[in-house]
């Protein structure tokens, strides 16, 4: 495949990979930043799963992923490096550990039990078997990870058990789930990208870019997290729910603003007009507030009974102001 010849010189830090994993790095902590204030009450809920801000998760977690294909075929052009990967492997797979206990303790109904370490360790260990391979061979088996999910899925894997795998009909609820299929096939993708590079001196052009790059300091911070990628995932989410717990001790959110944000899009998603949705949201407010369900819900607190009467206010509050559609 042409590792051989270009190894020797492709020995040194590619300076331009570690600024484009320095990039996704920051574009995901901005992604979690608003996923934060959405679970602090600052934004309405759903608001970092949905349209623009879903389709940027996904194009972060991809491109990231896909770097990391590249990067384990560039780490061991010259055969396998056992120590290194090793040790590598764990630290990646202690801190997806420390990350599901944390969160189960944090957010017990929606802890991380597969997230993107997770998927990082996994991939990692499937991708060995892949490094000797042609790019076109890995390419294939990347692409047909990637689509099988799309082709099947089954109630059978819902659970946590076996979500991670990749073929659920509906995921259990996670704050972070990056199962095998498709998202190893993204790792796959990568690797065949890294594997082409390498056999075609694709990685000796990149590498010219060395000294472009040093000379512009200002690349200097993103350089470093690059570098530092694992230190900088596993900080970053700390770090950003201090700063937003530190100012919702000054300016707490306002949960009426919110819940109005939430009710009226979930209202006019149903095709309702904008005054009926308006009077039925007040009238939601009002009698949660009144029967003390309003601040459970808003902290994601109700029990089954408490559920029991919310569903009743929204009937309610439905039969007096949701124009009924006969047929």
């Amino acid at each position: 495949m042409g590792a051989n010849t270009s190894s020797k010189t492709v020995r040194k830090r590619i300076e331009a990979l570690d600024l484009a994993r320095g990039i996704a790095l920051v574009a995901m902590a901005a992604y979690h930043f608003t996923w934060d204030l959405e679970f602090f009450g600052y934004l309405a809920r759903g608001t970092a799963n949905s349209g623009g801000w879903r389709l940027f998760a996904r194009a972060i977690a991809s491109s990231f992923l896909f770097m990391v294909g590249l990067s384990l075929v560039l780490a061991h052009l010259r055969g396998i490096r056992w120590r290194p990967f090793w040790i590598r492997l764990a630290q990646v797979g202690a801190g997806a550990l420390a990350i599901t206990i944390v969160t189960y303790f944090a957010t017990p109904q929606s802890f991380v039990f597969f997230g993107i370490l997770h998927q990082i360790a996994v991939a990692s260990l499937i991708g060995l078997i892949f490094l000797r391979c042609p790019p076109v061979l890995t390419l294939a088996a990347g692409v047909i990870m990637i689509v099988l999910p799309n082709l099947f899925v089954t109630d059978a894997m819902n659970g946590r058990a076996l979500a991670w795998i990749g073929f659920a009909a509906r995921e259990p609820v996670s704050n972070d789930i990056v199962p095998i299929f498709p998202w190893t096939g993204i790792v796959l993708v990568g690797m065949a990208a890294s594997q082409w590079l390498a056999a075609t001196s694709g990685w000796l052009r990149i590498k010219a870019l060395n000294p472009s790059i040093l000379g512009l300091r200002l690349f200097d911070p993103l350089r470093w997290i690059g570098r530092h990628s694992l230190a900088f995932y596993l900080i970053h989410q700390p770090v950003n729910i201090a700063l937003i717990a530190g100012f919702a001790q000054i300016m707490p959110p306002d949960t009426t603003v919110v819940f109005r944000q939430e009710c009226t899009a979930a209202c006019s998603a149903q095709g309702r007009d904008g005054a009926s949705c308006a009077r039925y949201c007040d009238c939601a407010r009002t009698e949660l507030t009144d029967a003390g369900l309003f601040e459970p819900y808003m902290s994601g607190r109700l029990t089954a009974d408490e559920e029991d009467g919310f569903r009743s206010v929204l009937a309610l509050c439905t039969a007096r102001y949701i124009p009924y559609d006969a047929p």
